[in-house]
């Protein structure tokens, strides 16, 4: 009966048997089985079983499968399959006392499994390799866009699946290896077809799209335990393999398209290459070689800009600064966005930038250039919103950080930083502490103690007028309130000025000695020294009964004093010798009101520069449209003292050693040099600095040489 339903292919969702004609079968089978020997046919019975199934499987099944091929092959292993299934419930349902005791008592395999194993050995095992041509022949079908039969794909990998009668075996090695071999031949010839054809973006398109594909195949029809090795193979083949020849394309590669500013590609470049191990190095190197050219290019326009125009050559010009922000904004966009922030792209920008941001342009560093970007700007001399100066200052932060030379930088800004402030140049306290706050957040608290020490002075500087003045009223001293202020600045914090010995006139004296009074009274541990080359007058000045306000140095206004005096025409050594001031100094003092564009005082004879035999008189035929009148004058001080980089330098090595040694106590010159150079962050030195200095401690008796070991040294307590 059971075969006549099998094989006239009655409903199978219909119930194939009533209780009427099953109850009186399981009946007979029970009475069977529960008899005593010799009336126990249990033995019997679980044969007979075995044997029926075996007969209709040779008899009608395997037949039935040989005509076949191709698709009909796998639509018929299909069909057999789930009347197998159908034939082995309702014999497992008919002989159940028989799975329950007979089968339990004797260890032999369930009705279910017996049936099962019948089915392997004597159809799968024999059609099997058919049927797995056959359905990857489906398959690659399928891979080149036609339209197959995903349902009966499935029902076929359900039968390998369960040919493992519990486990995967059957399915990893009767199909999913085959199927690994087939994919790999597969795109082996499909990748040297589109490499020959295609460009890198196309070629991209087209890998990905036939990986999105595979990982859709796994989920459509295939044990979700294959898609890691699939997708594994596929991208091997399609990826990995032509990597190189990919990234180096002519006219398509990863280069041409950092040139051609093609985000979507470098996205999807970088989504590929990230599915290959080691995939994406090189396109990080192919990234930091490109950003290093791009660099190079910007810093060689500066150069050619200076060659071109020797005169111009100043750290003030913006050029070389906007150009390497505008060139970090674009990249680090890049990096971000396309590479999505990968560190191996944040390591390759910072190298290249590295590379060239620490390049000399003609007579200045990137230090240089950089602080004196900070300083136009906080000098209000670009006209930007607090948004724009905070953004322009957070970026030059960020290529700040790629500076070796941290320390010429901080000196440089800390010497303009200095300007800023006792000239009231600063156009904002709020930038300036922010600055130097972004600064802090790069550096640390010990790179900016100074130049938080200078904003402090200056704050002080308020309350320390406010005494004064109250002083003054108490003391009833002939002096106006409004002609005389004084800074106080802490030598420590601010840069090293030149304290000159200059013959003040008797009005000055009188307001630095009250003053110096005033202080001595206030502070008992503290010593004043005035720094006169810092400071700034206004003298009032008549030319042909016009009134002028001239702002000058404090130095300047000594100088222009001495042509109230009855003399006419006053030679340089008078002038030097009146002032107790160098040569140089009295040079640059009579260059600035004799031969700039405000001629003061009349030089004879007229011209450019200042000479030793001149002489100077009061010019009465100035005159200008300006009331207030600015006399710009060159600077004393220098902009830095490398010298005094030098020893900081030296001192911090030194410091470094003793540090390492004292915790170590013994260690060889290689490894001494390797922690020196990773503690030191603001500079880098050359190793034959850092020697040098190692030679310095030993003759200081800090080190000494190992008597063993000439290049190891051992510390002294």
């Amino acid at each position: 009966m059971l075969e006549d339903i099998l094989n006239t292919g009655v409903d199978k969702t219909t119930k194939t048997f009533s209780p009427n004609t099953f109850m009186p079968i399981y009946t007979t089978c029970y009475n069977m089985c529960t008899q005593r020997q010799p009336y126990n046919w249990s033995e019997q019975l679980y044969q007979r079983h075995g044997d029926t199934i075996k007969a209709y499987l040779q008899t009608t099944v395997l037949p039935a499968l040989r005509d076949k091929h191709d698709e009909y092959l796998l639509k018929e292993l299909n069909h057999r399959w789930l009347n197998h299934k159908i034939m082995n419930k309702w014999m497992m349902r008919f002989f159940m006392y028989l799975d329950r005791y007979y089968v339990k008592h004797h260890s032999l395999p369930t009705l279910s499994e017996a049936g099962l194993k019948l089915f392997k050995t004597l159809i799968f095992d024999v059609v099997k390799k058919d049927a797995v041509n056959a359905m990857l022949a489906l398959i690659n079908r399928e891979r080149d866009g036609e339209i197959v039969d995903r349902g009966l794909l499935k029902s076929c990998v359900e039968v390998f699946e369960a040919m493992g009668l519990g486990s995967l075996d059957a399915y990893n090695q009767d199909f999913e290896d085959f199927l690994l071999t087939n994919s790999e031949e597969y795109y082996a010839r499909k990748s040297q077809e589109w490499i020959q054809t295609d460009s890198t973006p196309a070629y991209m398109i087209k890998a990905e799209d036939h990986l999105s594909l595979e990982s859709q195949r796994v989920t459509n029809y295939l044990n979700s335990s294959t898609e890691t090795k699939l997708l594994r193979v596929c991208e091997k083949e399609l990826l990995e393999k032509h990597e190189r020849e990919l990234l180096d394309k002519e006219g398509s590669g990863c280069r041409y398209l950092l040139q051609n500013d093609k985000s979507e590609d470098l996205a999807r470049m970088y989504r590929v290459f990230s599915r290959v191990p080691e995939g994406l190095p090189p396109v990080a190197a192919i990234v930091k070689q490109h950003i290093e050219q791009m660099g190079n290019e910007v810093v060689n326009r500066r150069e050619a800009q200076i060659a071109s125009e020797p005169k111009k050559e100043s750290a003030s010009d913006p050029t070389l600064i906007k150009g390497l922000l505008e060139l970090h904004d674009k990249y680090k966009g890049v990096v971000n966005g396309q590479f999505a922030g990968n560190a191996l792209f944040q390591k390759a920008l910072k190298e290249a930038f590295v590379e060239f941001i620490n390049r000399s342009v003609g007579k200045f560093t990137s230090a240089d250039y950089m602080s004196t970007f900070c300083d136009r700007i906080l000098k209000g001399q670009q006209k930007l919103s607090e948004q724009q100066v905070e953004e322009y200052l957070e970026k030059v932060v960020q290529i700040f950080s790629y500076l070796t030379d941290k320390d010429l930088f901080a000196e440089i800004y800390r010497n303009q930083l200095s300007k800023r402030l006792l000239n009231q140049r600063s156009a904002s306290d709020d930038a300036e502490r922010a600055m130097i706050g972004k600064l802090k957040l790069q550096c640390g608290a010990q790179f900016t103690g100074k130049m938080e020490g200078m904003l402090n002075d200056l704050s002080i500087g308020a309350d320390h007028q406010s005494d004064f003045e109250k002083h003054l009223k108490s003391t009833a001293v002939d002096i106006q309130l409004d002609d005389f202020s004084v800074q106080v600045l802490t030598t420590g914090y601010w840069p090293t000025y030149k304290a000159l010995e200059v013959n003040l006139p008797p009005s000055m004296v009188k307001c630095t000695q009250v003053f110096k009074d005033y202080y001595d009274n206030k502070t008992s541990h503290r010593r004043l020294q005035w720094v006169h080359g810092l400071g700034g007058a206004t003298v009032t000045a008549m030319y042909k009964k016009k009134k002028y306000d001239l702002m000058v140095t404090t130095l300047q206004s000594i100088m222009l004093l001495e042509f109230n005096s009855d003399k006419e025409v006053i030679t340089f050594p008078e002038m030097v010798e009146a002032l107790n001031l160098s040569e140089e100094t009295v040079k640059r003092l009579m260059h600035s009101v004799s031969c700039g564009k405000h001629k003061l005082i009349e030089k004879i004879p007229k011209g450019r520069t200042i000479a030793t035999n001149d002489k100077f008189k009061f010019n009465k035929e100035f005159k200008c449209p300006m009331r207030k009148i600015r006399v710009a004058m060159a600077s004393l001080e220098e902009s830095h003292n490398p010298k005094r980089v030098e020893e900081d330098r030296s001192i911090a090595i030194e410091a470094a050693v003793v540090r390492i040694m004292k915790a170590r106590k013994t260690l060889p010159h290689q490894q001494l040099l390797a922690e020196v150079l990773s503690q030191l962050a603001f500079f880098r030195p050359n190793p034959k600095v850092i020697k040098r200095r190692i030679e310095a401690l030993i003759d200081r008796e800090y080190l000494e040489r190992d008597p063993e070991k000439a290049s190891t040294y051992r510390y002294l307590a």
